[in-house]
């Protein structure tokens, strides 16, 4: 099994290597992270640097195809991005499943991957995804056909372990679950009311100032 894993600037790591962790464990799998360029990109805080080994052009064709999100500054580039239309496009007419995590969503939906129907996404994406004609599920995981999408962040590794009780077998997934102890048990019950989601973006908005503060020591550097 071939499965390729998009990487870009300004991504959310965890909703790559949270899927990572998982689907590099099934027996015999190859793993490739693919992008525009070979080499480091940035994720959101900054901070961490993912390696990018092979081009989207060079890729061979992929069982799998796994798309993460990000904050929009990083989602949006990759929306308008021809070169990751082109691979997504020729990819998806052959994978058996195509993925995405938070709001790697809109990346799909803008690409013509995904058209209709429900698909997970981060909750703070539900505008986003109605304005592309999407209607935004509430799931931690939807599938959509061969499309299956997840929710925010976290929910990638959801999704991975559920990716490989379709791909391969519910006992190899749940032994990988087991293996990575994935038990979660949340510090906090947390629920999503209006004032806590308002509340939380407002925290987002001071990370993303913090992180572009960040960004641009690292680039200074």
């Amino acid at each position: 099994m071939h499965i390729q894993i998009l990487l870009y600037e300004n991504m959310t790591a965890l909703d790559a290597i949270g899927p990572y962790e998982c689907l590099s464990r099934i027996p015999g799998v190859q793993l490739t992270m693919v992008g525009l360029d070979t080499g480091s990109v940035r994720t959101d805080t900054g901070s961490l640097g993912l390696m990018v080994d092979q081009i989207l052009e060079d890729a061979p064709l992929a069982d799998v195809v796994l798309v993460p999100g990000g904050p929009a500054r990083g989602v949006v580039a990759m929306m308008g991005n021809e070169r990751v239309k082109a691979w997504l496009q020729r990819q998806h007419a052959q994978t058996t499943v195509t993925a995405s995590v938070c709001t790697g969503a809109l990346i799909l939906a803008a690409h013509g991957i995904v058209t209709s129907g429900p698909v997970a996404s981060h909750w703070a994406a539900e505008e986003r995804l109605k304005a592309l004609g999407l209607a935004y599920s509430g799931q931690r995981i939807t599938e959509n056909g061969k499309v299956v999408t997840a929710a925010g962040v976290s929910a990638g590794i959801d999704m991975a372990l559920a990716l490989i009780d379709r791909l391969v077998d519910r006992e190899t997934a749940e032994l990988i679950q087991l293996g990575i102890e994935y038990d979660p048990q949340p510090p906090f019950t947390m629920h999503k009311t209006p004032e806590k989601m308002e509340a939380y973006m407002i925290l987002s908005n001071k990370l993303a100032d913090s992180r572009k503060q960040a960004i641009a020591g690292h680039d200074r550097a």
